[in-house]
């Protein structure tokens, strides 16, 4: 079985774009957000993905939707939603087994936020793949935080429906970056040599062929310049658009609404002075010192 690829960072660190890039490669099979590391069994995963975080049961749905029927009509997906119910007992393990059964010899790649948000899930995670490769994204904590607090404030306006347990509950965006990329170099730091790689998200799309061939050289699959064509089109992902009325998201709804890469804008991205004060509290108050020294580490000023 071809060792999986997980993208580690939380949320608005750029994942769905980027992921969408990379999941497009020829012998990557890129799916949505799935959302299940944070349980044992795929009952619990129905049960923790209801209310607030069913923004986070989309992802799965869409999936099966696709790999059972190739097509992810309402239809599809209420069928997949009851094949899950029937498997409630199966442990995810054996559902990540039925899913790369699906998809054959590819290298399954999975983007979902909610992995880092707990040491544990990271964890799980790594019991039940032992050599996965884990791409650790970063974005500068400022940009991060203003992208967090621009989709809170489009689910309060009601223009996004669901949300993250990020945005849902009011959580400081600084804190949210903080904990994840802790959660994720902790773990980083006990696995083999060569098993992760962290690069800046700002770094790889303001040259994506070049970048995107070191990543595919790191994994071992080819960076020959049609694969990396291939990667330059993440709209062309059959999960790349809006899913139908239950399962509407499993990625970030801007993504989904607008999936082309627009290099006119990926150049002119900012990395603003990670000391400057942070511009969505209304005392404008900096950043913690963990936090300022830790995106040091990463490489920002």
């Amino acid at each position: 079985m071809p060792d999986p690829l997980f993208l580690i960072a939380p949320g608005r660190s750029y994942t769905s774009l980027i992921g969408g890039m990379i999941g497009q490669h020829p012998e990557i099979y890129g799916m949505p957000e799935l959302s299940i590391s944070h349980v044992e069994t795929v009952g619990e995963a129905l049960q923790s993905l209801r209310g607030p975080l069913a923004f986070g049961l989309a992802g799965i749905l869409r999936l099966l939707a696709e790999l059972h029927e190739k097509e992810q009509s309402e239809e599809a997906v209420l069928r997949a939603k009851e094949w899950l119910m029937q498997r409630g007992h199966w442990r995810i393990a054996q559902l990540y087994e039925h899913i790369q059964s699906e998809v054959g010899d590819l290298h399954l790649f999975d983007k979902s936020p909610l992995t880092v948000l707990k040491p544990e899930n990271l964890q799980r995670t790594a019991e039940i793949f032992p050599s996965a490769f884990y791409l650790h994204l970063t974005r500068n904590p400022i940009t991060t935080g203003k992208s967090a607090m621009s989709l809170r404030k489009d689910i309060q306006s009601g223009k996004v429906s669901g949300g993250t347990m990020q945005t849902r509950r009011g959580l400081d965006p600084e804190m949210s970056w903080l904990r994840g990329h802790q959660n994720i170099t902790n773990f980083t730091a006990t696995l083999p040599v060569g098993q992760c790689l962290r690069i800046k998200a700002e770094m790889l799309l303001s040259d994506p062929e070049k970048y995107l061939a070191q990543i595919c050289e790191w994994i071992g699959i080819s960076s020959d310049p049609a694969a990396i064509e291939e990667m330059m089109h993440p709209e062309r992902s059959p999960f790349a658009t809006l899913g139908p009325p239950s399962a509407r998201y499993g990625n970030d709804p801007n993504f989904l609404k607008n999936p082309v890469l627009d290099m006119s804008r990926l150049q002119n991205i900012q990395e603003p002075d990670v000391t400057m004060p942070a511009p969505w509290r209304d005392d404008q108050s900096s950043l913690s010192a963990d936090t300022i020294k830790l995106a040091r580490q990463f490489g920002y000023g």
